[in-house]
């Protein structure tokens, strides 16, 4: 799902605003052509949200002009201006009535103006009715326009093309699904652990709910992390299993930079009662572009981006 798409180059790029860093990944033939990533100084983002956008363009310019990478994007976003609901709606095969019946609903389930938001779905299952009927499952998208804009001029003003604007959540589970062994009958919770913090839950490819966190990597000590992430995995799934026909979660993965806290994966198995493992920050991309010095847990995200940008 994503808010727009034109066609690309071969070899897209996908660019993840983290917050603390940066970070952008070229693909080309099933992997990872080039991916470097950049510290960002403070206040130019806050919560995912832009703040600076010409001092954050310049950042994206040296970016850029230091590697050489390509000027089309792919961008991702990860914030609290961005809503993510499940909506159901009988079946209906006329695809303008079909929208309008989306955005009739989705005015009453999401709480922003539909009017200042750009809005997308996607259909991810249907099931039957009571009464025999076809009912179809869909996931609405809405994002607000001015933290959209806010987020183009900042590539703009670096030079750069944009190709689409993404969920970081849908790049997350789209670079790591194929790390599943629950099967596609169990939820997984993916946990992205950076600048801005996020968690999706998904069922194989088709991610069914996220938000983003209240937990950041800073030093504290693994057992108070392990302890307010466990909490945010339970509010959250407390939600999402109050959707229709949820499949109930099967395990936890963790990515982003904060997946490397020694023994988190283990503390937090056992307060959240679910098996957690630490994913590969690439999943199955081969990564023979990848610098010896680039650190890969920065790269999921941006190596999501680019994957949807190829499709």
């Amino acid at each position: 799902m994503r808010f727009s798409k034109t066609n690309t180059q071969a070899g897209p790029v996908g660019l993840d605003l983290d917050g603390d860093f940066v970070a952008a990944v070229q693909l080309s033939d099933g992997g990872v052509a080039r991916a470097h990533s950049a510290d960002l100084p403070a206040g130019l983002l806050r919560d995912g949200e832009v703040e600076d956008p010409a001092a954050l363009s310049e950042e994206l310019k040296q970016l850029f002009r230091t590697h050489g990478l390509p000027k089309r994007v792919n961008l991702g976003v990860a914030n609290r201006q961005v809503a993510v609901r499940q909506i159901e709606l009988p079946l209906i095969e006329d695809p303008t009535d079909r929208v309008a019946a989306i955005r009739f609903q989705a005015a009453e389930a999401i709480a922003m103006p539909l009017d200042e938001a750009t809005m997308d779905y996607q259909v991810v299952g249907q099931s039957e009715a009571e009464d025999g009927t076809t009912r179809l499952r869909v996931i609405v998208v809405a994002a607000r326009e001015a933290m959209i804009g806010r987020l183009l001029e900042s590539a703009r003003g670096a030079g750069l093309k944009v190709d689409g604007i993404d969920l970081s959540a849908f790049a997350l589970v789209r670079a790591l699904a194929d790390q599943t062994a629950m099967g596609y009958d169990a939820a997984r919770v993916y946990c992205h652990l950076g600048g801005v913090s996020n968690l999706a839950i998904a069922v194989g490819p088709s991610c069914l709910f996220t938000r983003p966190i209240a937990v950041t990597v800073d030093g504290q000590a693994t057992e108070d992390f392990a302890s307010a992430l466990a909490e945010e995995i339970r509010l959250s799934l407390d939600y999402y299993l109050g959707q229709p026909e949820a499949p109930i979660a099967g395990d936890v993965v963790l990515s982003g930079p904060g997946s490397k806290i020694d023994g988190l994966a283990e503390e937090l198995g056992l307060l959240v009662d679910l098996p957690v493992f630490v994913a590969k920050p690439l999943g199955g991309l081969l990564i023979g572009g990848l610098a010896p010095d680039e650190d890969p847990t920065r790269l999921t995200v941006a190596a999501g981006l680019a994957i949807g940008g190829a499709g």
